[in-house]
């Protein structure tokens, strides 16, 4: 009776008493991936040759105490580290990546436009009033002049002050930064949509780049977001208000990202509970049709939502 016994630096071939008859080293870490194949070539020369059974498995380790295996043993490992960290890396991490980029971008811009619209203010302060489009305001101080925003927004007597050309030059610096930002955010949008068209075309449909990436970064990547049961993806985004309703008894909550989602947006208050557990039992449905590689059925759960809730 012979017995084989594969591990990362090689395969060895023991008779009955587990005494070494030959021993194949892996040369390189793709030599460990195929290992099928030495396996193979060692039944042929071996005919009966069976793999080691696992009661025999700590004799046999004995083998590799010796100081001669260690460096192969650390180099291999090592290689197989490296492998497993550059097979990490997925769509998943892109997807991640990005919405946690657009959502820093969202707070930066938010508060640079808040010190924009204060410093604006001494120069034309009735703009901030008239303008709630952060976007548009912007926009608006870069390509008018004062006069021409005080002649459109019909400003009779205003009450922002004079300021030198060199002013007005620092403030309209920050506001081309603030634009900048604003167009890295569309960008990085079109991206976060190209990606997940690719990998989750299901969960964009229904979803929507922005909340489904966010589903995704709370659920801690696709795969995890496909096991999870729809009454966790309903209140994905509302872990605190649930833990308060567990500790103090207060009102559980009914929704946590779902709602910003369109659907429970255009319903009244008093059903948006309601529709948010019907899209979260179709987005789960649309998780894992897009992590087992599914058909695209997301139209038509989206069209039966519609319906269901017009």
């Amino acid at each position: 009776m012979k017995y084989y016994f594969t591990h990362i630096i090689g395969t060895i071939v023991m008779d009955q008493s587990l005494r070494v008859i030959e021993e194949v080293k892996f040369t390189k870490l793709d030599d460990y991936f195929s290992k099928a194949q030495t396996e193979a070539k060692l039944k042929k020369k071996y005919p009966g040759l069976i793999p080691l059974p696992e009661d025999k498995l700590p004799r046999a380790l004995e083998h590799f105490k010796d100081k001669n295996y260690f460096s192969d043993f650390y180099s291999q490992n090592v290689a197989l580290t490296r492998a497993g960290i550059r097979a990490s890396v997925s769509k998943d991490g892109l997807i991640l990546q990005t919405i946690g980029n657009i959502e820093e971008l969202d707070k930066v811009c938010n508060l640079l436009v808040k010190r924009l619209r204060e410093w604006y203010s001494l120069y034309l302060p009735e703009l901030s009033f008239r303008m709630s489009s952060h976007d548009k305001f912007v926009e608006l101080v870069l390509k008018k002049t004062r006069a021409e925003l005080i002649k459109e927004f019909r400003v009779v007597d205003s009450m922002g002050g004079e300021l030198k050309e060199r002013d007005v030059q620092e403030i309209l610096l920050l506001a081309s930064q603030i634009n900048n930002l604003y167009q890295l955010r569309k960008k990085q949008e079109t991206y976060l949509e190209l990606v997940m068209k690719e990998y989750c075309p299901n969960l964009l449909e229904l979803a929507g780049a922005n909340i489904g990436a966010k589903l995704m970064e709370l659920g801690r990547g696709l795969k995890a977001l496909a096991l999870l049961p729809a009454s966790t993806i309903q209140l994905l985004g509302a872990e605190k208000a649930l833990f308060r309703h567990l500790k103090t008894g207060s009102r559980s909550p009914k929704y946590g990202v779902l709602y910003q989602h369109q659907l429970v947006q255009k319903v009244k208050a008093s059903v948006r509970g309601k529709v948010a557990r019907g899209l979260a039992d179709k987005l789960s449905l649309c998780a894992r049709l897009d992590y087992f590689k599914g058909e695209f059925k997301a139209r038509e759960f989206r069209e039966e939502l519609e319906r269901k809730f017009k």
